[in-house]
């Protein structure tokens, strides 16, 4: 077989896109609770707190936190080894610089985790995914103040200690490279007027980097089974021509991925990246042990997600632009594009397991691949996404492919949104990415019910196999 016994087939979710309960229980206000509806053509708005009459899609989401038994029930039947989620910080500490965490939100996680392991479930925790506490941005201006360190450190402690017997699998932070590409979504950077914007990403950016390293320390030290990872954005480029000026331009476009891979891997700021910082004016402000820090705290596995591939042109004059995961480039006239005009590379999943594994040589885990589209529902409630079934048994075959033919050390694979969730993109219902169908618009109507897609039933098969049977 090509994968591995325990390869760690399941499916991923991120806490802000499907718990809801935004208020519940004691948690607090996260950049999440701030973001309002959007669409393909409309960008969504990060309002100042809550505005009535808005109409904020992660408040309710799918209702996950009322929900969690039924829906890993569901997980199980298809036959998940692992389901990744992430734990959404205010609920621990709801303005995230208490001392002292919320015990409600605690005994949340402990029967989330509970109820995946009953059903032989391994759960695969991102540790800050897309939702900072409001209260650490509005008080300390997020990651651009170093003091976040110690608060993500003492988050981290918690749930360490909390969940040592019940967590192995960790992230420390959810695509952390878009920090340099929208920074309050990840990060809750805003910026003030007159401010060299790429110096505050990237010292918020050194800050997590340092957070991150020091994460992974402490979590061996607590528990030397953990096995502790980043989690990246991989958006594979291609040339358009044989240019060297686009070659050229693809290999820049991947350094601003490498840039921070390299870091969590390798434990130190390579050449080049000392470079671009130099030629943009940026001067990292670090402190006495710093490097000393990002050495001691490399990761156990690179975590990725992976989507689509886009193509770089020197051309002024090639116009026919495509947008896609937070990023740009040109038309590939070889590739077929999703809804959202998102191309679909199959071929390039393959491309993109190899560069990292012989840029890093360590364990990699895809934890984000799927395809968004509008689902219908049937007269007799079917819903036969036969386009996801296609789109996912391509990806699995190359995903193969770099295994059994290139020897890519894979630990796993987790499909994004395995339940349908609020896109974090658009904030939209309709852009569905699951085997499991919610009943909810983008208005936020509708019966929250679960039903299976035609998916649910091919993706159950996959992980009975172990992939043979596709």
């Amino acid at each position: 077989m090509s994968f591995k016994e325990g390869f760690l087939w399941g499916g991923a979710v991120a806490a802000n896109q499907c718990e809801g309960a935004y208020n519940v229980d004691g948690k607090g206000l996260s950049t999440a609770d701030v973001a309002t509806a959007g669409s393909y053509t409309k960008a969504r708005r990060y309002t100042d707190g809550i505005i009535e009459g808005e109409y904020y899609p992660s408040h309710e989401a799918i209702d996950f936190y009322h929900r969690y038994k039924e829906d890993i029930k569901l997980f199980s039947e298809m036959g998940f080894k692992c389901f990744r989620t992430s734990i959404n910080w205010t609920r621990i500490f709801p303005n995230g610089d208490e001392q002292d965490p919320n015990e409600e939100g605690l005994k949340f996680y402990d029967n989330l985790f509970d109820e995946c392991l009953k059903y032989g479930i391994e759960p695969v925790v991102t540790i800050s995914h897309y939702e900072m506490p409001y209260g650490l941005v509005t008080k300390y201006g997020s990651w651009r103040d170093r003091k976040l360190v110690d608060f993500y450190l003492n988050y981290c402690k918690v749930i360490f200690n909390r969940y040592k017997d019940k967590v192995k699998y960790w992230m420390t932070f959810n695509e952390i490279n878009v920090v340099a590409l929208h920074p309050f979504i990840p990060a809750g950077i805003k910026f003030k007027e007159g401010e060299n914007k790429m110096q505050v990403c990237y010292q918020a950016a050194h800050h997590q980097l340092i957070a991150s390293a020091k994460a992974v320390k402490l979590g061996h030290e607590i528990n030397k089974d953990f096995k502790i990872g980043c989690m990246i954005l991989y958006p594979q480029s291609y040339a358009k021509t044989c240019n060297p000026d686009d070659v050229q331009l693809s290999n820049e476009f991947m350094d601003n991925t490498y840039y921070f891979s390299d870091v969590h891997a390798r434990g130190y700021y390579s050449n080049k990246a000392k470079k671009f910082l130099e030629r943009n004016n940026v001067k990292l402000k670090m402190e006495e042990g710093d490097e000393e820090i990002l050495r001691e705290g490399k990761v156990d596995f690179i975590g990725f997600s992976y989507y689509m591939t886009l193509v770089q042109s020197s051309d002024k004059n090639d116009q026919d632009e495509i947008k896609g995961n937070m990023l740009g480039g040109v038309k590939n006239p070889y590739l077929e594009a999703s809804e959202w005009g998102w191309q679909i590379d199959a071929k390039g999943f393959r491309i993109s397991l190899n560069n990292l594994y012989d840029r890093y040589q360590i364990p990699l885990f895809c934890v984000e691949n799927g395809l968004g589209a509008v689902d219908k529902v049937e007269e007799d409630g079917s819903i036969n996404d036969d386009y996801r079934i296609e789109y996912l048994r391509q990806h699995i075959k190359e995903m193969k492919k770099a295994v059994e033919i290139d020897g890519v050390d894979l630990m796993g694979y987790t499909p994004w949104g395995c339940i349908d969730l609020i896109s974090a993109g658009t904030g939209e219902m309709k852009k569905r990415y699951g085997f499991i169908y919610v009943d909810k618009d983008n208005e936020g109507k509708g019966t929250l019910n679960r039903s299976k897609k035609k998916s649910f039933y091919w993706y159950k098969k996959v992980i009975e196999t172990n992939g043979e049977e596709l």
